[in-house]
């Protein structure tokens, strides 16, 4: 386990925060605030505790200093929920002389937010001259942002190594129980559930949980080519022709160790990828000249039967094209039945995670992570840079 801030003393030292308000703007207001939300308790904790803390973040990927993608808006909002000031000066340059002037003056419990921190080029290439300057800021490292977990930059991994102390805040120390948990001790029956349009993005997933899970439920585009793995007409569905054979050997591998691999028994079509009355097949195999978008009643019906059985269940990726109202009773029916569920139930981030709250169901799940890609690289068993610099307890 990863030491947190619980472990250490913040008192009157000036803390650099890496937290992830990379969230949706328009128009200079917040569409969706979840992840500011979520960095709260670690920046309420760290202020009461006496620290000084420089946030830092990235917003999008702006080509140079961009003023749509500034952090003010961000700098407005969190000042507000945190009933406090929040110090903000926008520059070209991350860290200047203005900037290193206001972090010398704060006081204990002063919140100071960075300006975007891929204004600067070098921040995605890891460049040790911008990491230099944001660890010239503080005393201590700490790393609140699993969205940004699985990748080496210079906000979370070459300022963590330059120094002393780095450890994470709660919500990173909240991500890592959830998949830990869920992946070495699970309350079995263990279920994984894998939707979204592409196998390829999956493959290492689908091979690490089939070490690990009792069943597995594959929809959304990636079941179309276990279809035509299967022998089954798909149609003008989504398929990768080139991960039939590796969808094939999944399924022996499953059949092999006596997992469940459960696919859907039928699907809701269209002629074309439009928001269409859907017409649903009476089996596996779909018509020329129209396209798979969704899974059918059956499917539905079989796969809710599976989720209730489970003590834990892992969820990533929506079973069809839920943006579409036609289309959506697949990822509705799967959230409906987590939500029912008693046992120990985690969004992997990304779309599932939009779809459930987009539903209404955020509430009702254990947890909901906030970062896709990096809980995809989770599951594949991968270690995470900006979590793997941090001291361990």
């Amino acid at each position: 386990m990863k030491k947190t801030i619980r472990d250490i003393d913040v008192k009157g030292k000036t803390v650099f925060l890496r937290v992830d308000f990379n969230v949706p703007l328009k128009d200079g207001m917040i569409r969706d605030e979840r992840r500011v939300i979520s960095s709260l308790p670690t920046i309420e904790y760290l202020r009461e505790q006496g620290a000084k803390l420089v946030l830092a973040s990235h917003l999008g990927k702006p080509k140079g200093a961009d003023p749509q993608l500034s952090l003010e808006p961000v700098a407005k909002r969190l000042s507000e929920l945190l009933e406090a000031p929040v110090l903000f000066h926008s520059s070209k340059e991350v860290v200047d002389d203005k900037i290193r002037e206001m972090v010398g003056a704060m006081e204990e419990g002063q919140v100071l937010l960075l300006e975007n921190t891929r204004y600067d080029a070098g921040e995605t290439k890891n460049d040790p001259v911008l990491a230099e300057k944001f660890a010239s800021l503080a005393d201590i490292f700490v790393d609140d942002a699993f969205g940004t977990a699985h990748r080496a930059h210079s906000s979370n991994y070459g300022v963590a190594e330059l120094l002393p102390r780095k450890v994470s805040g709660f919500l990173i120390e909240k991500e890592l129980k959830y998949f830990y948990d869920a992946l070495e001790n699970p309350q079995r029956p263990f279920l994984a559930i894998l939707g979204g349009a592409k196998v390829s993005d999956k493959i290492k997933v689908i091979e690490n949980l089939l070490e690990k899970v009792d069943e597995i439920i594959v929809g959304g585009a990636m079941a179309y080519t276990f279809m035509r793995a299967m022998g089954h007409s798909i149609g003008d569905s989504l398929v990768e022709e080139d991960q039939v054979d590796f969808a094939k050997k999944m399924l022996s591998l499953a059949e092999e160790k006596r997992i469940p691999f459960h696919l859907p028994l039928d699907f809701a079509t269209a002629p074309a990828y439009e928001d269409v009355v859907p017409v649903f097949t009476k089996g596996r195999d779909i018509a020329p000249g129209t396209m798979g978008l969704d899974i059918g009643p059956r499917s539905i019906e079989a796969f809710t039967e599976v989720i209730k059985r489970a003590k834990t269940i892992l969820w990533n990726g929506p079973l069809g094209v839920f943006e579409m109202k036609n289309f959506e009773a697949g990822t509705r029916a799967i959230a409906e039945a987590m939500a029912e569920n008693q046992g120990i139930t985690i969004i992997g981030g990304g779309d599932s995670a939009a779809a459930v709250t987009e539903m209404g169901f955020d509430e009702k799940m254990s947890h909901i992570s906030t970062g896709g890609g990096a809980s995809l690289e989770l599951l594949e068993g991968k270690e995470l840079p900006g979590i793997a610099i941090l001291e361990e307890k």
